[in-house]
């Protein structure tokens, strides 16, 4: 793990310092007279003014959180980072540019336990290729990748600072893995009002859509097996101007799960969302077997089927910067047994929008079994800091 951090560390590191001699280089290059420009009013527009020459773009995101509750009967009461990104992108060519991510956590098991680990979360080259008729912006993305599925939803529900989105809380997979993937949208872009005020990501005037081949284990597993997971997700936007937030998406896998005996891993996700500039409200279905790290199976390492569903909706409250939300989540491991395991979640809070990226969150979560033992219970106070 060690190596890692330094090997992290290095490559950021790399990235900047060149792409800043070049920088320096260009504007030490003859240049017409030009009007003396103005003293930067911070150290972010400083940083932008050196990197922009280099088309280097950088932006962060994080995390950061108080939370008090309990958890399978035991109290606690802990300060942490949750999380921590920051994004350096690069364009190589008009149509090719690349990214890294150095992602920051906490290390919760092993010798480092307690310790806040560098990792990477994204680092990739992307190849945007020309529209082709009705498929608009393609583009081929090619190493530690986005996955299709919580790639899209995150931009859609934009809680990530509560914790996992649903299925990936479940443990059947997360957010990033090592692979490739082509991705684009149909049909042009929506209407600027509706990139400005609702949504600009996957803002496909008729839908978006994903496909690729990854490790299948996630970006923090090792490959235990030879199988690369198929993942793919299509989303529709049926009607453009009419209701324009209206999306339905179909996302899934077929794979096997991250060990050396490969059990089947399959995933099946149903999706309807609506966005406004006033509300979001998503509804989820889930139907699988299995997950990306090969746990959920029996003793005969056949893999367990597994189900459930849930609902999420944003309210923001007209031009006052406050927002409310709440979430449900219903999940059940082997429905068709005698007895079976069922979960449920119910997430409710408010959110005070420091701008249009950033904000304060006060939440409270309860966490319930099919006997109505509590399993978790926790209050918290969130800041996601996003620049």
């Amino acid at each position: 793990m060690r190596h890692l951090r330094v090997l992290c560390v290095a490559a950021v590191y790399v990235f900047l310092c060149t792409d800043l001699a070049i920088a320096a280089s260009a504007s030490a290059s003859p240049a017409p007279a030009a009007a003396t420009p103005t003293a930067p009013d911070s150290l972010e527009q400083l940083v932008r003014g050196l990197l922009a020459p280099a088309s280097v773009q950088v932006s962060g995101e994080w995390f950061i959180a108080y939370e008090n509750g309990k958890e399978a009967g035991t109290q606690y009461s802990n300060f942490f980072i949750n999380r921590g990104y920051i994004n350096v992108r690069k364009q190589l060519l008009p149509w090719l540019s690349g990214r890294i991510t150095p992602d920051i956590s906490v290390d919760r098991d092993g010798d480092g336990e307690g310790d806040l680990e560098l990792r990477l979360k994204y680092c990739y080259v992307r190849a945007d290729l020309p529209d082709l008729a009705f498929i608009t912006t393609p583009a081929v993305e090619f190493g530690l990748i986005e996955r299709p599925w919580l790639g899209f939803e995150q931009k859609v529900n934009r809680y990530r600072v509560l914790g996992n989105m649903f299925l990936e809380r479940e443990d059947i997979l997360n957010s990033a893995d090592f692979g490739a993937v082509i991705e684009g949208t149909f049909g042009g872009e929506m209407d600027k009002e509706y990139r400005s005020t609702v949504n600009s990501s996957w803002a496909g005037r008729y839908g978006s859509y994903s496909i690729g081949f990854f490790n299948g284990g996630g970006y923090h597993a090792i490959e235990r097996n030879n199988n690369k997971a198929l993942e793919g997700r299509i989303s529709l936007r049926p009607l453009p101007g009419i209701i324009s937030g209206l999306q339905i998406t179909y996302a899934g896998t077929y794979a096997k799960g991250n060990t050396t005996l490969s059990p089947d891993w399959t995933m099946h996700v149903g999706y309807a969302s609506y966005e406004h500039k006033h509300c979001v409200l998503t509804a989820t279905w889930f139907q699988g077997e299995g997950d990306q790290r090969g746990r959920a199976v029996d003793e005969n390492n056949v893999a367990i089927p597994q189900e459930g569903y849930s609902a999420f909706g944003e309210l923001r409250l007209g031009d006052l910067p406050f927002n409310l939300f709440g979430r449900y989540d219903h999940f059940t491991v082997d429905p068709d047994a005698v007895v079976s395991l069922v979960t449920t979640r119910v997430i409710a809070g408010a959110a005070y929008r420091l701008d249009r990226q950033s904000m304060l969150v006060v939440d409270y979560e309860l966490d319930r079994d099919d006997n109505d033992v509590t399993l978790l219970s926790t209050v918290k106070f969130s800041v996601l800091y996003k620049f």
